[in-house]
This record gives C-alpha cells, structure tokens and sequence, in this order.
C-alpha cells in the first residue's frame, strides 16, 4: 500500500490512503488520525488500512478524491528520529581520493551514521529556503527506510523485520559550511537543514521483486532544471543493506516507531550513470580536470527526484522544489 499525508489536522498532517497509480486518495481517520499513530500501533493497524487500499484500488471506497501533490505534507511531517548513513561507498571513495585521502578499511566493516534533523520535513512540493546561495546549495538524491518499534541491539536480520514502508528524501546540505564544522570534530549541524520527502511513503511488498536483501534494485532519477543529472542504480555499489544501517542505528539504543533510516547519496562505480548530487559531480570534474566547473544550485533552480519499476510507473511520486531564498526574521 502507499500513504501518504495531507497539510491539515495539524503539525503531523492527516493520513491518507493513496493508489498504486497515486491519482486518488481516501483519507484513513476512520483507521488512524496520522502516520506516525499508525506506525505505533503497526501490527494492529496495517491490516485495516492495507483492506482499505485494496478497496481504494478496487474502486468500491467512500471518500474517495483526486490527488493533489501540492496538498500533500512529507507522509511523517516531523519524525521522533532520522538517521542518516552513507552506505555507497564509490562516493565516499571518490570524495576522499580528490582530497588525497583513503577510504578506512573500517568503512567497509562499519557503517557511517549521523543524527539527521528530524524536527520537521519539508513536503514534496515545498520550496526549499536557504538563507544565501554562498552556503553552497546542494541536493542529496536518497532512499529511506521507516521503522515500527526496533529493540536495542538487534540483530539485521531481526532487524530487517522493522521495515515497515520505504521511500525517498531530499537530503539538503550546505556544502561550503560542512568543512569548517567537521573541522570541529563534532559532526553536522548548520551544514544539515530540514530535507524533504517523497509525496508517498510504500510497504515493501509494493516495490515487487525490486525488494530484494533489503535493497532497492532500481535507479532514482535526478533533473536539475529539466535536465537529466543522473540515474544511479540503488541496488548496486550499497555497501551496508537497510536491514544493517537499521541495526548499526540501533546497536546502543532502541529506535522508536516511525525512525527514518537513510541510505546516503546514491553513487555507483559506473559515473557515465550520473549524480545524485552536486558534490559527486563536482568530485568526478575534480578528479578528470584538477578543478570542478558544475556550480553549486542558485535561487530558482529546481530539482525532481523520482523513482520508476521497470514498467514506468513512478513508485513513490516526484520530489520537485525549487530552490528559494529564506527571508530573515
């Protein structure tokens, strides 16, 4: 089934059944009032509101009205937890080798996790609002993972059993702040604004055989402006699965329902498959021409991010945002 949240009912938005071919929605009140109540109680409420897709699909539900992206929230308008790895590790290397540095051998038996801004997320449609273009806008074309209750320590495999519903993020990164704040040898702040998420939020058993070892075996497509940036297969070059980002997050702490775990930009080996964000571009010109020439975003560009089964279909519908400047209060 797909969910999804409207911008009513308050800070947490009003859930919503939505088609597979995300045309029509239905609200689920009657089931649970918002996404996070849902996934608090998922063992009981699943049930109901997956008959309530069936029925939506079939043709025979009461209340049903046509999709309005520009209506819709993020599905978790704000989450109790985001965490976000970097689970590609070609990125990570290329990143490094353009810095003289070397991947750790670590890296590859331990994943890299940060604490994500998790307070509020940005809805599909939403200007992103940065405050000046010096920050160095970028995007980061992502998937995510949505957990019900994940007790300390599990195992991947016990964890693998968490994931309740995929989808995709905008993670938004000021690249020209994130020197001087790593420099600082205590991770992202200023550097991490709010992101945004993909109009729908899916069960896994949506995404077919394209769900397979906790991996999403599809490209996520990225436009900049109406050109295409990059198409990077998700299930390829994944170092670390869901189900062991899950893990690794919950090693010391349990997650609670409704943890948004990240996957990190998607990159391949193969770069003639694109970006998914301006710091690989500009990384690959680095390592080619000694210096990048792609800029970062300015005011006015818009970026869409979306994602596609292998007949077409878009799976958790598009993430397209224009890039705005912030007023100052």
């Amino acid at each position: 089934m797909k969910l999804g949240s409207l911008k009513e009912g308050g800070r947490d938005g009003t859930l919503i059944v939505v088609s597979r071919d995300l045309t029509r929605a239905v609200r689920a009140t009657g089931i649970a009032a918002t996404l996070q109540q849902a996934l608090e109680d998922w063992s009981n409420v699943a049930p109901r509101l997956n008959a309530l897709s069936e029925s939506l699909n079939h043709g025979d539900a009461d209340g049903v009205f046509d999709l309005d992206m520009q209506a819709l929230a993020a599905p978790l308008p704000r989450a109790y937890e985001f965490v976000d790895g970097s689970a590609y590790l070609p990125h990570v290397a290329r990143v490094r080798k353009a810095r003289g540095a070397e991947v750790p051998e670590t890296f590859y038996t331990d994943p890299l996790m940060y604490q994500a801004t998790s307070a509020g997320f940005y809805g599909p449609r939403d200007a992103v609002k940065v405050v000046s273009e010096d920050y160095g806008i970028d995007l980061e074309a992502e998937i995510v993972v949505v957990t019900d209750d994940v007790p300390m320590a599990a195992t991947p495999e016990q964890a693998a059993g968490h994931i309740q519903l995929v989808g995709l993020v905008n993670d938004v990164s000021l690249r020209n702040l994130i020197p001087a704040e790593l420099a600082k040898g205590f991770g992202f702040l200023q550097s991490k604004p709010r992101s945004a998420l993909s109009p729908v939020f899916v069960t896994p058993d949506e995404l077919g055989e394209a769900w397979q070892g906790s991996k999403v075996h599809l490209p996520l497509v990225t436009h900049i402006n109406g050109e295409w940036f990059g198409a990077p297969e998700a299930g390829v070059d994944m170092q670390f699965d869901f189900a062991q980002l899950v893990a690794h997050a919950a090693k010391t702490r349990p997650l609670s329902a409704g943890a948004i775990v990240g996957s990190g930009t998607i990159a391949n080996e193969d770069t003639t498959l694109g970006a998914s964000c301006f710091a690989e571009r500009r990384t690959v010109e680095t390592l080619r021409d000694g210096k990048p020439s792609t800029p970062f975003m300015s005011f006015g560009d818009v970026v869409r991010i979306e994602m596609f089964d292998r007949a077409g279909n878009s799976i958790f519908g598009a993430i397209e945002q224009r890039i705005e400047q912030a007023a100052r209060p």
